[in-house]
């Protein structure tokens, strides 16, 4: 085959390479926006935990419990929406699923006790799931081979902002307005993600690509997913990750409040210095992912999450305190950001047909498990941090046996243009 001449036009081989660098930024930032509706759904609550506690007179479990509800939501809704927006196309799955999200944030602002918050927290995580599975749906519509990589990175690290900015957002608007507050604004956010989709978003899956051969119905689309022991290997993997970084989440409010004795306002800035862990972690995962392939990457943020982890535990037991904590706290979340975009290009890179189905079994896998581990950490009691610590190393050991049992990093084809 002859090379092209030079001076010749470059190669389109998705329909993103034909993008400008202007038009992928606008992408970047609005898609990223729209997965920020989640991590502010779940974030932008969490200093306000004691509050709820005291306002409704429940325990600790009964308040974290809200959170699981979220994350049940979650699961449920991008298994919901990923089919569904493989079938008609991404914008209009995404307009419902985010109406859903406006009603029920206006609701949990009223809710009178703790089992309608819980139940309306389901349909808050269930509406803001289209964001997450939409977003990752069409970058993988628009992009393959390392574009793809650079873009979810990319993508990771706008993301990323929305765990950093919801506590601070969180803990200063508890200074001027109750709990009840911060879902008037998840509902004011909502609406402009909703304005955003309408005025900046295209379709990415014309109606051609919707019924290709061999992916036309649900069934189809999963048989292929599950065929693959790649991809169900990686989505395990993640969910595993996202377990471990979950269990801090839902365990640190009460951890950082109620033990070590900080502030509202002191806990949302730690959160956020723990958060940027996250962006620098994705930031040096990028850069890397142009040498290394993404399946080497994740064997190494793998190990990095467990020896983190058991770190925990040791200095926990060891009396070391507040100080002790954090340090190897914030290597385990730099350590989650090393990963998630390596977990979301391994899992997409040869699933373009069936890309929305894709995501939202990685996102239904994540919450859901997530849902199911992170409470063992009330479980074990939160008197110190050495039940959240064994959590988290739990889930980094099974994803080390996953990696190298079922995804098998030698196996894993290279990734090309």
């Amino acid at each position: 085959m002859n090379a092209p001449a030079t001076g010749s036009l470059p190669v389109v081989l998705h329909p993103g390479d034909a993008l400008s660098r202007r038009q992928r930024l606008v992408y970047v930032f609005v898609l990223g926006a729209l997965t920020a509706l989640g991590p502010f759904t779940i974030d932008l609550y969490l200093p306000a935990f004691p509050l709820l506690k005291q306002d409704f007179g429940v325990t600790d479990g009964a308040v974290q419990l809200t959170l699981t509800a979220t994350t049940i939501g979650f699961a449920i809704g991008q298994l919901i929406v990923g089919p569904w927006s493989d079938k008609v196309g991404r914008r209009t799955p995404l307009i419902l699923a985010t109406s859903v999200h406006i009603v029920a944030s206006v609701l949990a602002a009223l809710a009178p006790n703790i089992e309608m918050l819980a139940t309306l927290r389901v349909l808050q995580g269930m509406g803001a799931a289209a964001g997450v599975v939409v977003a990752m749906a069409t970058v993988r519509d628009l992009f393959g081979g390392l574009p793809l990589v650079r873009m979810l990175s990319r993508l990771a690290m706008v993301n990323g902002l929305a765990p950093i900015l919801a506590p601070l957002i969180g803990s200063q608007m508890l200074q001027v307005v109750s709990w009840r507050g911060v879902f008037v604004f998840l509902a004011c956010y909502g609406a402009v993600v909703i304005i955003g989709t309408i005025t900046l978003i295209v379709e990415t899956l014309p109606p051609g690509r919707r019924q290709e051969a061999g992916h036309t119905t649900v069934g189809q689309r999963y048989r292929v997913l599950f065929s693959d022991r790649v991809f169900v290997g990686v989505a395990l993997i993640g969910a595993m990750v996202f377990s471990g970084l979950f269990s801090y989440l839902s365990a640190s409010p009460f951890l950082f409040q109620d033990v070590y004795g900080l502030s509202t306002q002191a806990y949302g800035v730690l959160f956020a210095v723990n958060s940027i862990g996250v962006v620098a972690g994705v930031q040096v995962s990028a850069r890397l992912a142009r040498r290394v392939g993404p399946q080497w990457i994740l064997a190494c943020s793998t190990a990095v999450l467990f020896v983190t982890a058991l770190t925990i535990v040791l200095l926990g037991l060891a009396g070391a305190g507040l100080p002790g904590i954090l340090v190897p706290l914030w290597f385990f979340i730099a350590a989650c950001g090393f990963s998630f975009p390596q977990i979301q290009v391994l899992a997409l890179a040869a699933h373009g047909k069936e890309a929305g189905t894709a995501a939202s079994l990685l996102g239904a896998l994540n919450f859901g498990v997530a849902g199911i581990v992170s409470p063992l950490v009330g479980v074990l009691g939160i008197g110190s941090a050495v039940p959240m610590g064994a959590v988290m190393a739990g889930t980094a050991l099974v994803a080390i046996g996953l990696l190298w049992l079922v995804v098998r990093p030698r196996s894993v084809p290279a990734l090309t243009r």
